[in-house]
């Protein structure tokens, strides 16, 4: 402890004007604003810190479960900690109420179960739905972690990755057959996932689960950088492709309105 107040002494007497307690959350705050995983000194160029301030705090961070190693070693990106905070945070605030309101408005229009979805290590997850008042309907309550490659949120996610960063995640990922209509070739998906860049939507059709059909749009923050898929699903009884993209403007319109409700001041 002697160790580390002599050391934040030296840096107040370097003329480093940020306060102790502030700085680890001005290195979350900067790995935030950023679409790409940072280094230490990267992230210190924002704060001017010495160098060995910043290699301790961001160890301590990655200790404590709130940033994690690229594969690189060299950068570093949130980890599950600091994730499931930013989410809490979201789900505690006004911003939750809202962001339910806009979900059901469009599962008032759409007449189907209608999902807000992010994407983390176990897969695409549940955070927020509401439910079709059909008897008939395909669960997947909050909480649930579904695959990237088979279902419309995790191809929307991956869509929106670079073209490079896109491949490293096909390549890295299992392309495990969930139903017949899985795609499981690599190029297959990948040609895919360029597709799904360009007309702004991804569909589901039968791969995930037999019977079931999706169709999802991404939501995005005020930078254009991904924050999470919003999806409508429901049995082949009642969808098919053609009555999805009828109601595609629906999503499309409440992805405008989360943006404005999660990212304003």
């Amino acid at each position: 402890m002697n160790d580390l107040i002599a050391q934040d002494e030296n840096e107040a007497g370097s003329g480093t004007r940020i306060a102790t307690n502030l700085r680890t959350l001005l290195i979350l705050e900067i790995l935030g604003r950023s679409d790409a995983a940072l280094s230490p000194t990267e992230i210190n160029r924002e704060l001017g810190l010495p160098k060995q301030s910043i290699h301790r705090l961001c160890t301590t961070l990655v200790e404590q479960g709130f940033l994690v190693y690229e594969t690189d070693g060299k950068k570093l990106r949130p980890a599950r900690r600091l994730r499931a905070m930013a989410s809490g945070i979201l789900h505690a605030s006004r911003v939750h109420i809202a962001r339910h309101q806009i979900l059901q408005d469009v599962a008032a229009t759409v007449g189907e179960t209608v999902n807000f979805v992010v994407p983390e290590e176990a897969g695409m997850s549940y955070k927020d739905r509401v439910e079709t008042d059909w008897p008939f309907r395909v669960q997947l309550p909050i909480g649930t972690h579904v695959p990237f490659h088979c279902t419309a949120s995790g191809k929307t996610f991956m869509s929106t990755l670079s073209p490079g960063a896109r491949k490293v995640m096909v390549d890295s990922i299992p392309l495990e057959p969930c139903t017949p209509n899985t795609i499981t070739d690599r190029e297959k998906l990948l040609a895919e996932l360029k597709q799904i860049a360009r007309q702004g939507y991804a569909l589901d059709r039968e791969e995930f689960m037999e019977g079931m059909v999706a169709i999802a749009v991404p939501v995005r923050d005020r930078q254009n950088r991904f924050m999470a898929a919003l999806a409508f699903h429901g049995p082949t009884v009642r969808l098919n492709v053609d009555n999805m993209l009828e109601r595609k403007s629906v999503l499309v319109e409440a992805a405008g309105r989360l943006t404005q409700t999660l990212t304003e001041d």
